[in-house]
């Protein structure tokens, strides 16, 4: 996870401060209607309580960051990042909703507007909090399975009605050994019973110690045919203080031999063929490649050495800005899994309509995209980081069948 400047931690505290002061402002409006004194006084002293030890404790967590056991530094990062979000995003919300009911007030006439003002900016207020605690407490492990059909004109009859499940950003670290959360994922996926599985990157926070356990977990997962993933930007170690390269290089190596362990073949700018009948498709896999300041580690030309011949091909690249710039239009790559976004684990969704501020980021950044005759699929990731909650943004498992077009 990114390290935040002492500096930019405390302007997120005067941020945190100066809502708060805000909206104890206009909650005044509504405690005045509260006839008992007691119960007034209670609910003013509560907020300042919770604002002030909020506070206090984001900036002692920062002071006290570099002493603090890995294992421990993941969690209560995450908790507080979760926190804050749940108590400055609610009171944001009802404090633009009640000031502009209170500026624009020529809706109601005054008698009126002394009540049914605080009333909708009260539920403003509660309803984003429930929203979120919901995607803290419940949403982040309800899986959806995403089903999609996608036909080619270059796609071996053989491997008509060839079936794939892709998983990608599951950040193990955030699930915190809790692996029952998990296991209900592994049955659906094999409920579905894939020809192959995919992992697209992103396995870990930070460290290979954060895979403890899980080998039971993922040995339970079931293909007809084959499993393979590539690493994402997160399994580098990047993101974190070593003492020496050689305790980097370790912790690398280790989060590759997971794979082996758990039977998944690690494709590092590799590729490999798969044959039906005298008929073959390619599967492609480059390590991370994306733009500055994430590492261009992906080596796509080397990775297509030996498969370019092959006219149908499936490629896995962690993040799809790497489909926008050497992908499409470059190569004749008929499909590319990415994943990477995590759709920022929020977005609002109706039917086909779905909306994100990732979007100004990130181009694609959860779905199917397509392009003349070549598809981008972008998972939305099966696990959370930093930000403890899936909001309008269920952890998603990807289901593809790939069939011959006539």
């Amino acid at each position: 996870m990114k390290s935040f400047s002492f500096f930019t931690i405390v302007l997120l505290c005067l941020a945190i401060l100066l809502i708060d002061i805000t909206a104890f402002y206009w909650l005044q409006s509504i405690t005045g209607l509260i006839e008992s004194s007691f119960l007034s006084i209670s609910i003013n002293a509560l907020f300042w309580i919770f604002t002030v030890g909020l506070i206090v404790s984001i900036l002692v967590l920062k002071v006290t960051l570099d002493g603090i056991s890995p294992i421990k530094k993941q969690l209560l990062i995450s908790w507080f990042y979760g926190l804050a979000i749940l108590s400055f995003v609610p009171k944001l919300i009802f404090v633009i909703i009640i000031s502009v009911l209170y500026f624009t007030n020529f809706i109601f006439a005054d008698n009126k507007s002394l009540i049914v003002v605080p009333i909708i900016g009260l539920f403003s207020g509660f309803l984003p909090f429930f929203v979120i605690l919901y995607g803290i407490l419940k949403a982040k492990f309800r899986f959806k399975i995403h089903y999609h059909t996608i036909k080619f004109k270059l796609l071996p009859k053989s491997f008509s009605d060839l079936t794939i499940v892709q998983i990608s950003d599951l950040h193990l670290g955030s699930f915190n050994y809790r692996y029952k959360k998990l296991e209900s994922a592994i049955e659906k996926i094999n409920h579905l019973k894939p020809d192959y599985i995919f992992i697209t990157g992103d396995l870990v926070n930070n460290f290979a110690w954060e895979l403890r356990g899980w080998q039971t977990v993922f040995n339970k997962l079931e293909s007809k045919k084959g499993k393979y993933a590539i690493l994402g930007n997160h399994d580098y170690g990047d993101y974190s203080q070593w003492q020496n390269e050689e305790d980097k290089q370790e912790n690398f190596e280790a989060i590759k031999q997971f794979y082996k362990t758990i039977g998944f073949k690690l494709l590092l700018n590799d590729s490999e063929v798969i044959k039906k009948h005298n008929e073959q498709i390619a599967i492609i896999g480059v390590e991370n490649w994306g733009k500055p300041p994430f590492k261009q580690y992906g080596d796509l030309k080397k990775a297509c050495n030996t498969v370019n011949h092959i006219p149908f091909k499936i490629l896995l690249s962690h993040d799809p800005i790497h489909w926008e710039e050497e992908v499409k239009d470059k190569t004749n790559i008929a499909l590319t899994f990415s994943g990477h976004t995590h759709g920022m684990q929020a977005a609002f969704q109706y039917k086909n309509l779905q909306w994100s501020p990732i979007k100004y980021k990130f181009k694609h950044w959860a779905g199917l995209y397509k392009h003349n005759a070549q598809y981008l699929y972008v998972n939305r990731g099966l696990g959370w980081l930093g930000f403890p909650a899936r909001i309008g943004m269920r952890p998603e498992i990807t289901y593809i069948e790939l069939k011959t077009k006539p």
